[in-house]
C-alpha cells in the first residue's frame, strides 16, 4: 500500500449543504430559514442569554459580595519544595522563580508542610509559624522580606 493509494471509507465523507442554489437543491429561495421573523434576517439572532422578552437569570438573581481592590495575593511555596532546590546560596523569590517555583514574582508566602533537614536561608514576604519552626530547627535563617 502506498500513501497515494489511501481512501477515505465509503460514506465516511459527506458534501456540505450548499444552501440558496436555486428551487431544486430543497434549500433555495429562503435558505431553510422559512418566511418571514428575527431570525429570517441577516444578523437577526438575539444573543444566546436571550430568553425570549422573560426577566433574564442575571437580572433574577440577587447579587451578593464584593472584590477587594487591597487584597493581597501570595505565591505559595512549601517547606517541601524548599528541600528538594538545595542551593548553596540563600533562597530568594528570584531563585524560586527561576527554579519554576512561583510563576509571577510576586509576594511569596512560605507554609510549613513536609520537612527540612539542611540549614539554609530563606527571604520571603510572609512565613506561617511552623514554617519558621521547621527552617529554624536545622539551624537555618527565615528572613521576612
Amino acid at each position: 500500500m502506498k500513501l497515494s493509494e489511501l481512501e477515505a471509507v465509503p460514506g465516511s465523507r459527506k458534501n456540505r449543504k450548499r444552501i440558496g442554489r436555486g428551487i431544486g437543491s430543497g434549500t433555495g429561495k429562503t435558505s431553510g430559514r422559512g418566511q418571514k421573523g428575527q431570525k429570517s434576517r441577516s444578523g437577526g439572532n438575539p444573543h444566546p442569554w436571550f430568553e425570549g422578552g422573560q426577566m433574564p437569570l442575571y437580572r433574577r438573581l440577587p447579587k451578593r459580595g464584593f472584590t477587594n481592590i487591597f487584597k493581597k495575593s501570595f505565591e505559595i511555596v512549601n517547606v517541601s519544595q524548599l528541600a528538594d532546590l538545595g542551593g548553596d546560596g540563600p533562597i530568594t523569590p528570584e531563585v524560586l522563580k527561576e527554579k519554576g517555583l512561583i510563576r509571577k514574582g510576586e509576594a511569596v508566602k512560605i507554609l510549613g508542610n513536609g520537612e527540612l533537614t539542611g540549614k539554609v536561608t530563606v527571604h520571603a514576604h510572609k512565613f506561617s509559624q511552623s514554617a519558621v519552626l521547621k527552617i529554624e530547627k536545622p539551624g537555618g535563617k527565615a528572613v521576612t522580606i
